[in-house]
């Protein structure tokens, strides 16, 4: 029998090319519970990578890069699932919360862009994540970190603070009490900490730079999705 995926003469139960296995399993309802276990797990899952990052950021974060890439959730699928869980949570409980306010402009391209950020943090995320590096590239250049390198790190930070803001959304919807913006400010606090103690944690001047980028960050990725939506209206007018 050869293998399916690479064609190899299989004297095993595994290809020693490409690792497909012999015999592939039917998929059925053991299968996805094995599959939704083998994300959430504790050991190398997305609570492990919760509490890897929570307790420890900059060290593991240095490690995935350098080290080792199976201790921790593959970033974009980590940030996408914690911008998932953030945005379950926010409909679960009715909790709107717009954080760029344009009374009377519905129609326009500006407001469709700012809509379409607020409901897809995922991705806005992964976006905003490219200009925070550009700007911690800038602050931080003696590293040697690349731009990919860079995002790397951002999509794990991020990914945690958008369960800050979960966590949040949660105690507002069960209290009723307004708690979503000190989400927001505890989030961005946790992003500058973990980013300046991956450059060093006994340096101060680390966290500030940290905190002086990441917001620089946003607001160059928000003035650009301003200016690109008031280009939009200007040329559909014309």
């Amino acid at each position: 029998m050869n293998c399916t995926s690479c064609n190899p003469e299989l004297s095993t139960n595994f290809c020693p090319d490409c690792g497909q296995p012999k015999n592939i399993k039917r998929i059925n309802g053991q299968y996805i519970l094995h599959e939704i276990e083998h994300v959430l797990h504790f050991e190398r899952g997305i609570l492990y990578t919760i509490r890897e990052l929570i307790t420890n950021p900059g060290h593991n974060i240095r490690k995935y890069l350098n080290e080792n890439r199976s201790r921790l959730v593959k970033p974009i699928l980590f940030i996408i699932i914690t911008s998932l869980i953030y945005s379950v949570l926010t409909h679960f409980f009715h909790i709107e919360e717009k954080y760029v306010r344009l009374e009377g402009a519905e129609k326009t391209s500006l407001f469709k862009i700012f809509q379409w950020i607020e409901a897809h943090y995922g991705y806005a995320n992964i976006i905003m994540g490219i200009f925070i590096s550009m700007w911690l590239k800038l602050f931080f250049n003696k590293f040697g970190y690349n731009l990919f390198e860079l995002l790397i790190l951002l999509c794990f930070v991020m990914g945690i603070a958008m369960l800050i803001f979960s966590l949040f959304a949660v105690l507002q919807g069960m209290l009723g009490v307004k708690l979503v913006n000190i989400g927001g400010i505890l989030g961005i606090v946790y992003c500058a900490w973990s980013i300046g103690h991956f450059y060093g944690k006994d340096k101060i001047s680390n966290y500030i730079k940290a905190l002086l980028a990441y917001l620089l960050g946003m607001l160059t990725f928000s003035i650009l999705a301003f200016f690109l939506g008031l280009a939009i209206d200007t040329l559909v007018k014309h």
